[in-house]
Order: C-alpha cells, then sequence, then structure tokens
C-alpha cells in the first residue's frame, strides 16, 4: 500500500436524468468515469473538482453537496485512493478543450453507466449514494475552506 493516499476530487453532474461521464483509456480498455482527478498543491478540494470537470468535459459547474468521501485500493499494490464525490450543477458549456487523456464526455442514463466498463468500483458506488439521496451539506463541511 502507498503512503499517503492519493486525494481525488470527482463529480455527479445531472441533466434530464443523465450524467456527465467521461471515457478513458485504462491499461487499454475503454472505461468511464466521473469527471475527476487528483488535488493539485496550493489548490482546494472545490477548486480541484471544478477544474477537473472543466479540463474534462468543457463544462463549467459548482458544488451542491458532498456525495461521499470514499477509499479505494487500486489492485497488485497499486496507490491508495481517498476521494470526495461532489454534486454539481452546470453552469455553462465553455470552449476549452478535453484533456488529451479524455476520449469523450458523453450524458449517460444510469442503466446505460452501469453496462459498461467502469474505471473503478467507486463509480458504481458513487452514483448509487446519489440515487440512495446521500448528501452533506456544503455549508457543514469541514473540507470546505473558509
Amino acid at each position: 500500500m502507498s503512503w499517503p493516499p492519493e486525494i481525488t476530487v470527482a463529480a455527479i453532474v445531472t441533466r434530464n436524468d443523465t450524467f456527465l461521464m467521461v471515457e478513458e483509456i485504462e491499461h487499454g480498455d475503454l472505461v468511464i468515469n466521473q469527471p475527476a482527478g487528483h488535488l493539485e498543491p496550493d489548490e482546494s478540494l472545490v477548486e480541484a473538482m471544478i477544474r477537473e470537470v472543466l479540463e474534462e468535459t468543457s463544462y463549467l459547474t459548482r458544488p451542491e453537496a458532498i456525495v461521499g468521501l470514499y477509499q479505494f485500493q487500486a489492485p497488485n499494490e497499486g496507490p491508495l485512493y481517498f476521494r470526495v464525490c461532489y454534486l454539481a450543477r452546470v453552469i455553462e458549456k465553455t470552449q476549452q478543450a478535453l484533456d488529451p487523456d479524455i476520449q469523450a464526455a458523453l450524458w449517460l442514463t444510469q442503466t446505460d453507466i452501469m453496462q459498461r466498463k467502469h474505471r473503478s468500483p467507486l463509480v458504481a458506488r458513487c452514483l448509487l449514494d446519489y440515487q440512495n439521496g446521500q448528501r452533506i451539506p456544503l455549508e457543514h463541511s469541514a473540507l470546505i475552506p473558509s
């Protein structure tokens, strides 16, 4: 196990019963994931989420709540990840080019998502927690800078 864990953020973004997802190539396979990525130096978790969604989808978003906090140990002694998953809403579509690692940004139904290969088990877990109504209000979170 690697230590310290890699801190990542992800966003569940919805529109008309669909979810904003990204296609990526992982170990030679086409997989889907929520827009997500790593926290960078001198960046808050909220800033990281907004930046990652913008870079991976070209949508500018605003966080509304935290869906959950997750820990995932990658197989074969891979990294340990700590993920903060936000619920976010679209503010606007921009002209920003997608991150080169992203094959496409897609609006998918839950059924479509569940039928495709996921980047990690956290994709389904975050979605399930969202569907079950799990929310941590931002104003009650110590993860939000004051």
